[in-house]
C-alpha cells in the first residue's frame, strides 16, 4: 500500500476530560467496537475483576484513576485508529498537555450531571491554542442530569466553543429511551443492557412517521420532534471544513458504560476526523507525505515491564515511514541509532512492528538516550517545537530513607524525571535535591514507584517555594547578573538539563527581583532556546 493510502486511513486522537467523566470507560468501549477486546472493564466497578485495559500501573488500579497516558491502536472499518488516553486528574496535567502535541484531533467527554468542569476548561484552552479539531461526547445519559439544551449552552459559554449536535437524546435518566442520530437520520433504542450486543438502529428518514410513536410512545416522540426543530433553528449545520479548522464542534450524546451512543460517535468520527497533519519544526513545516522519516518523543515511560528494567520512548511519526533495523539520527546527540524491536501498542500489550506510518505511535526501547522533545530524522538537522516543561507548583526536598539503597534511589529518581513525572532541581549552595511537581498527588506516585519498581525508599521535606523560573541573562558576564547570582545564591538551582533556575518564595519576591534585575529574564516555561525570546 502506498504511503499516501496509509496516511489517509489513519486517525490519531486524544480523549480528554475532567476525572470521573467516563473517559477511560469510553476508550474501553471504542476498543470493544474495534473488536480489540471481548469484555470491557469499568474503572471503578469491583464486580468486574478485569481492570480497564488502558490502566496498567498498579497505583491506577488501586485508585481507579489513570495517571499515565496510554496508547491504544485498533482497526475499525478499514481505518487504523490510534487513541491516546490521557490522565484526567489535574495533578498529571503536564503529561496531558504534552500528549496533546501528538494528536490530530480530540474527543472531549462531559458528564451530563456535572456539566463542564474545571479541568475540562484548562484542557480545551490548550486545544484552542493549538487549533485542534474537537468532538464533544456527553456521557452518562442513563443517569439524571442537566437538560440537553442547558448543557449545550454551558459548553458554548464556558468552553467558548461553537457547537452543533449530531445526535440528540430521547429523554434522560429514568426516562431515557434512546438517541436520535441526526448525522445518519435513525433512532437507536436503549434497553439498559450493557453487554456486548450492540443495539440495532431503526432508520427513520421522516420524523412525522407514525412508526416513531410506536417505538418510543406518543409523548416522547412529540417532545423529540419539537426539540429537533429547535436544534435545527438554533445551531449551525455541520460543516466539515469548519470542524477541521477548529471553528465548529459536533456534539454526541450517549452512555459509555452501557455501550450506548458510542457506535454513532465512532462511525461519524472515522468519516470526519482529520488524517495525520503537518507539524512545525524549528526550520520548516514538515508534511506527512514526505518520503524521509521524522518523528518526536512526547513521552517516556520507565518500567513498562517491572520484570525487566526497561524504558520506552513514545515516538509520534510525523513524516515518511519508520522501519525496523534502519539507522536514524538522534538530532540532539548527533548519533545514529537503529531499533531492532520497535513496539506498537495495545495498552500494556506490545507487538513488534516492522513498518509504521505517519500518525502512528511507536515505542522504542531506551537505555537513557532519549529525553522528552527529542527529534529523530533520516539525517536532517531539525527539532520539533512545542513540548514544554511548565513551572512546577509544589516543591519538596527529597531525602534518602535507606543509606544502603542510595544507588537505587538515584537511578529511580533519574529515570522517573526523564519520564517527565516531575522535575528535579539541584541547589547550587549545598547540592540538595528538590523535586518539583505540577500536582501534589505526584509525590505519592513517585514514592510508590521508587519503592515498588526500584526498591528504594525516600522521605520528603517541605520547601516553601512559590514559583521556579528559568533564568536567562541578557549578558552572562554583566555585573548585574553577577550581583543577581550573589544576592540570590540561596535560591538558585540547576535543572536536569543544567539550566539555571531561580526559586521565588512569593509573588512579591518575584516582582521585586524582576524590577531590580531588568536584564535577567525569568521564564515560566523551559521551552526557550538560547537564541529566541520565550513568552513567560
Amino acid at each position: 500500500m502506498s504511503l499516501q493510502k496509509e496516511i489517509d486511513r489513519r486517525k490519531t486522537f486524544g480523549i480528554i476530560s475532567h476525572p470521573d467523566a467516563g473517559k477511560t470507560t469510553l476508550t474501553e468501549k471504542l476498543l470493544l467496537f474495534g473488536g480489540a477486546i471481548q469484555e470491557a472493564g469499568a474503572v471503578k466497578s469491583n464486580k468486574i475483576k478485569k481492570g480497564a485495559t488502558s490502566d496498567f500501573m498498579e497505583i491506577e488500579r488501586q485508585r481507579g484513576i489513570s495517571v499515565a497516558t496510554s496508547v491504544l491502536a485498533f482497526e475499525y472499518d478499514g481505518i487504523k485508529i490510534n487513541i491516546l488516553d490521557t490522565p484526567g486528574h489535574k495533578d498529571f496535567a503536564e503529561d496531558t498537555f504534552r500528549t496533546l502535541t501528538a494528536v490530530d484531533s480530540v474527543i472531549i467527554v462531559i458528564d451530563v450531571a456535572k456539566g463542564v468542569e474545571e479541568q475540562t476548561e484548562k484542557l480545551v484552552e490548550v486545544c484552542r491554542m493549538r487549533n485542534i479539531p474537537m468532538i464533544v461526547f456527553v456521557n452518562k445519559l442513563d443517569r439524571e442530569g442537566k437538560d440537553a439544551f442547558e448543557l449545550l449552552d454551558e459548553i458554548e459559554q464556558k468552553l467558548h466553543l461553537k457547537v452543533t449536535p449530531l445526535s440528540f437524546p430521547i429523554g434522560m435518566g429514568y426516562d431515557f429511551k434512546g438517541i436520535y442520530n441526526i448525522w445518519e437520520k435513525n433512532v437507536n433504542l436503549f434497553s439498559g443492557d450493557s453487554r456486548k450486543n450492540i443495539e440495532e438502529t431503526i432508520e427513520i428518514e421522516d420524523l412525522a412517521n407514525k412508526e416513531l410513536d410506536e417505538l418510543i410512545g406518543e409523548k416522547a416522540s412529540e417532545t423529540l420532534r419539537e426539540e429537533l426543530e429547535l436544534v435545527e433553528g438554533i445551531y449551525p449545520k455541520f460543516d466539515r471544513d469548519a470542524y477541521l479548522a477548529a471553528e465548529l464542534q459536533p456534539v454526541f450524546f450517549g452512555s459509555a458504560l452501557n455501550n450506548f451512543g458510542v457506535r454513532e460517535l465512532l462511525d461519524c468520527f472515522i468519516q470526519i476526523a482529520p488524517k495525520p497533519q503537518p507539524k512545525s519544526s524549528n526550520t520548516r513545516l514538515v508534511k506527512p507525505e514526505e518520503k524521509e522519516f521524522s518523528g518526536f518523543v512526547f513521552k517516556i515511560h520507565a518500567n513498562m515491564d517491572p520484570k525487566h528494567r526497561d524504558r520506552l520512548a513514545f515516538v509520534k511519526i510525523v513524516s515518511g515511514t519508520f522501519e525496523r533495523n534502519t539507522n536514524y539520527m538522534h538530532v540532539r546527540n548527533g548519533k545514529k541509532m537503529k531499533f531492532s524491536s520497535p513496539n506498537a501498542f495495545f495498552a500494556e500489550k506490545k507487538q513488534i512492528v516492522d513498518v509504521s506510518y505517519p500518525g502512528d505511535i511507536v515505542g522504542l526501547h531506551d537505555t537513557g538516550n532519549f529525553k522528552i522533545g527529542d527529534t529523530l530524522t533520516e539525517g536532517e538537522e531539525m527539532k520539533y517545537k512545542g513540548i514544554p516543561s511548565f513551572s512546577p507548583e509544589f516543591f519538596k526536598y527529597i531525602n534518602n530513607a535507606d543509606p544502603m539503597k542510595s544507588k537505587q534511589l538515584e537511578k529511580g529518581i533519574d529515570q522517573l524525571m526523564d519520564e517527565g513525572v516531575a522535575q528535579l532541581f539541584t541547589l547550587e549552595l549545598n547540592g540538595r535535591k528538590v523535586v518539583g511537581t505540577v500536582g501534589a498527588l505526584q509525590f505519592e506516585v513517585i514514592q510508590y514507584r521508587l519503592e515498588h519498581e526500584y526498591g528504594a525508599t525516600c522521605r520528603y521535606e517541605n520547601l516553601n517555594v512559590h514559583k521556579a523560573c528559568w533564568v536567562e541573562p541578557k549578558d552572562p558576564k554583566s555585573d548585574e547578573f553577577k550581583d543577581f547570582k550573589r544576592v540570590k545564591s540561596k535560591f538558585l538551582a540547576k535543572d536536569k538539563r543544567g539550566q539555571l533556575v531561580f526559586f521565588a518564595d512569593s509573588a512579591f519576591t518575584l516582582q521585586m527581583t524582576q524590577s531590580k534585575y531588568p536584564n535577567v529574564k525569568l521564564h515560566f516555561v523551559s521551552e526557550f532556546e538560547k537564541n529566541e525570546k520565550a513568552k513567560a
